[in-house]
């Protein structure tokens, strides 16, 4: 809503989660504080939430934080989940957080951007900064992560887990990748602006089901080029010609996995932004995981975290047509790119000795550079 002063205001609700999660937050609140400084009011809020928080009270997702979250204009998200902090069927209990918000907010798109940028080495060497630029969206409700806490678990000798794909699950994720791919310049190899279906649909009914749905609905965008993918195909693919993608549209696990692969493109998972969408709320985290060995060292990368802050400020400036917003969000791109190209201010995994808040500092430094 409009305050007094006619700026745009804003509710955040932050939750630092666990591992460097509460290390990477802070740095990304530093950074989106500083971006949007003198344009919207955004107001940061923190709540509990994952395994820390399931040891303490027994509930890794508890009602006061789920309440805020649904509340806010977006969530802020640094990591959740510990390795032997486990619910009694042997499932993480602080990615029970990841997968209740998903279901309570409804938030059915997760973007997630694999963008080389000036000043990362890929391990891919024929390609450079600008040749490796595309966008999962992978369906973030449904596919076998919907087995979710009610797979079969017979006698302790027999488990299954049951995959769904709904005709109006998977319309609505690929016209979010068919919007996406209209707002973006196309593959770098060609500028062709197109979506991929990727999947296993040669062997199993639902991914054929899911390839059907995705062509139907592509048909309402002639302007944008489909292409297709088997799973086992694309991880080659996105090895020998990642310039050839646009927008990838994928089930949740495959996405999941995919975007990972994607990620070790790019520079690695510190670099791996994502935002989980639907039509009303916005979440955002890096992709990467708690990484508790290096917890508490102050040497973790924030740059995913900030890029996943900055993809927060253009869904928001979007949502409510507030243009400073998107504008703070190139703002946090363009230093982060400053700051990877200059090298001395980066972490450790990007080749550098820089600890996470100095990284922090840099990236602010640059926002007026």
């Amino acid at each position: 809503m409009d305050g007094n002063n006619n700026k745009k205001q804003y509710m955040i609700a932050v939750v630092p989660g666990d591992g460097i999660g509460p290390e990477v937050c802070a740095a990304a609140v530093q950074v989106v504080k500083a971006a949007t400084r003198g344009c919207s009011q955004l107001t940061f809020s923190e709540f509990e939430a994952g395994a820390n928080c399931y040891e303490r009270c027994g509930d890794a997702f508890p009602v006061d934080s789920q309440q805020a979250c649904l509340d806010a204009d977006a969530v802020l998200h640094g990591a959740a989940g510990l390795p032997g902090v486990l619910y009694p069927d042997g499932t993480e209990a602080g990615q029970d957080f990841s997968m209740k918000i998903r279901a309570s907010l409804d938030l059915y798109a997760n973007v997630r951007p694999i963008r080389l940028i000036e000043g990362v080495d890929s391990p891919l060497k024929r390609f450079g900064p600008g040749d490796i630029d595309y966008v999962f969206v992978r369906e973030n409700t449904e596919g076998m992560y919907a087995a979710r806490s009610g797979g079969n678990l017979l006698h302790d000798e027999i488990a299954s887990d049951t995959m769904i794909i709904t005709r109006a699950g998977t319309e609505r994720v690929v016209r979010k990748a068919a919007e996406l791919a209209r707002q973006r310049n196309g593959a770098p190899r060609d500028g062709k602006r197109r979506v991929t279906i990727v999947d296993k649909s040669n062997v199993l009914r639902s991914f054929a089901f899911f390839r059907r749905v995705a062509e139907e609905t592509l048909a309402d965008y002639p302007d944008i080029e489909i292409d297709y993918a088997i799973v086992d195909a694309m991880t080659v693919h996105m090895v020998e010609r990642p310039d050839s993608f646009d927008v990838i549209v994928c089930e949740n696990l495959l996405g999941d996995i995919l975007s990972d692969l994607g990620a070790a493109t790019i520079g690695g998972l510190g670099m791996a932004a994502s935002g989980e969408m639907g039509d009303r709320h916005g979440y955002f985290q890096a992709s990467h995981g708690t990484a508790p060995d290096i917890a508490g060292k102050g040497i973790a990368n924030p740059l995913a975290t900030i890029l996943s802050g900055a993809m927060m400020l253009d869904w928001l400036g979007s949502r409510h047509d507030d243009a400073p917003l998107t504008r703070a969000g190139e703002k946090i791109r363009t230093a982060v790119g400053r700051v990877l190209t200059e090298g001395q201010s980066v972490t450790g995994d990007l080749a550098g000795s820089a600890s996470t808040v100095q990284c922090a500092d840099a990236v602010c430094a640059a926002l007026d550079g």
